[in-house]
């Protein structure tokens, strides 16, 4: 216990060297890593949720995608598609961005249902499913969504 407790007071520490007074942010996001959980997280723009996101996979050490939800948004465009290659002749596995640590979902909202769809997908199962074929997702896999409150003003 006395190991994740140092753990988390280095990944903390890291992270507040980027994000200043967001403590408590910086540890519930951390907490839901450690759980294997998700994070939504409402806020206006420009207060760091991006920022937050890439300090805490650098300080992990782990990967980082930023992708923008919008409503033409499809579920490939998370999970990735199969390509054919003409010099094989067969179809090639083109990962999409759900295949890192840590994935920003920004303005989650703005996803249409489809596509929020096959992130819960990744974010349940840890798995996204392609043309038929299951895929695993690295580990460890946290979706930190985010969306803006003014939008529901």
């Amino acid at each position: 216990m006395q190991e994740v407790q140092e753990f988390a007071t280095r990944v903390v520490e890291n992270v507040e060297r980027v994000i200043v007074g967001k403590r408590e942010a910086i540890e519930f996001l951390l907490v839901a890593l450690l759980c294997e959980g998700h994070v939504l997280i409402e806020d206006v723009p420009g207060v760091g949720k991006t920022m937050l996101a890439r300090a805490m996979a650098i300080s992990l050490g782990g990967s980082f995608k930023r992708l923008q939800c919008t409503p033409d948004l499809l579920p490939n465009d998370i999970t990735g598609v199969s390509v054919f290659n003409q010099k094989t002749n067969e179809f090639e596995f083109r990962p999409g961005p759900a295949f890192v640590n840590i994935l920003l979902a920004d303005e989650i909202n703005r996803a249409t249902p489809r596509t929020q769809s096959a992130l819960l997908e990744a974010m349940q199962e840890r798995q996204v499913t392609v043309d038929g074929v299951t895929r695993p997702l690295p580990r460890p896999f946290l979706v930190l969504a985010t969306q803006n409150p003014i939008e529901y003003e």
